[in-house]
């Protein structure tokens, strides 16, 4: 995710819970200032609304007489692919911030940054699941996301093809709502998401996951694969992380406020 500066002595994960995430921190409350996580969860949903409108045009354009979307460059691997509408899309987002939250900084997936530990750093996919984007494939989205130290506050998943956006903030339901209301105020006409159950038995789950862009991480992935697969219900793999997470409640803080526990990296 381009060049990164994390704190020293981070802890290498964070559970997200509903509880843990019932009230904002101190830190979270010292960061933000005059600013409440439904603010910057109204920010979000805003903005990654107004990049999907933008990636969906964006695609009407550029499309070719084969379906297809040209692939700018690769990043990680050759099966790692950048377009220009992710890179449109992560420039739109960046000057909607920094025009509506100057003071924050922006870690983005295509051109980086820093984390900041003295204000609020907004991270940001513009289209997580360019694989399928590329292909005409309706599962990818835009991510948006306002952390402390790291760790989520408020964020926002826009579902590209199906035109809506979930959403949370610490000490707020998880929420679906139209995104052609998410502008203005920021308040869609939305409904909560949640409780999330687990399922009785391995046998009745169904999993979800994705795959690297690394072979060898491939191969290991697919050998585990080969014990899990007899003993589960079944297999969703639908190519944008955001989304598989949309199908438990919405991103890791939006899953976390409908009641999943979430085991997230610190970025």
């Amino acid at each position: 995710m381009g060049s990164v500066s994390t704190p020293e002595n981070s802890p290498a994960h964070v559970l997200l819970t509903a509880d843990d995430t019932e009230v904002p921190g101190r830190d979270v409350v010292s960061v933000i200032g005059d600013r409440t996580p439904e603010d910057l969860r109204q920010l979000a949903v805003t903005v990654a609304a107004a990049a999907a409108g933008h990636v969906r045009e964006a695609r009407r354009h550029i499309v070719g007489s084969d379906g297809r979307v040209p692939v700018a460059a690769t990043k990680s691997s050759d099966v790692d692919p950048v377009t220009a509408v992710d890179r449109s899309s992560e420039e739109l987002i960046r000057g909607l911030l920094a025009d509506r939250a100057p003071g924050d900084a922006i870690l983005g997936e295509e051109d980086g940054g820093v984390l900041r530990e003295d204000a609020v750093t907004w991270v940001v996919d513009p289209i997580d699941g360019t694989v399928n984007f590329i292909y005409g494939v309706p599962a990818s989205s835009v991510s948006v996301a306002a952390t402390v130290n790291g760790v989520p506050v408020a964020g926002a998943v826009a579902d590209i093809a199906r035109h809506r956006v979930f959403s949370a903030c610490v000490g707020g339901p998880a929420q679906v709502g139209s995104e052609s209301a998410a502008g203005g105020d920021g308040h869609p006409r939305s409904r909560i998401l949640g409780p999330v159950t687990g399922p009785a038995g391995l046998s009745e789950a169904l999993v979800g996951t994705g795959f690297s862009y690394s072979s060898a991480r491939r191969a290991q992935q697919a050998a585990l694969l080969v014990e899990l697969l007899p003993q589960i219900r079944d297999l969703r793999r639908l190519g944008s992380a955001a989304l598989d997470l949309c199908a438990v409640a919405a991103g890791a803080l939006i899953a976390a406020r409908a009641g999943a526990q979430v085991h997230m990296p610190v970025l």
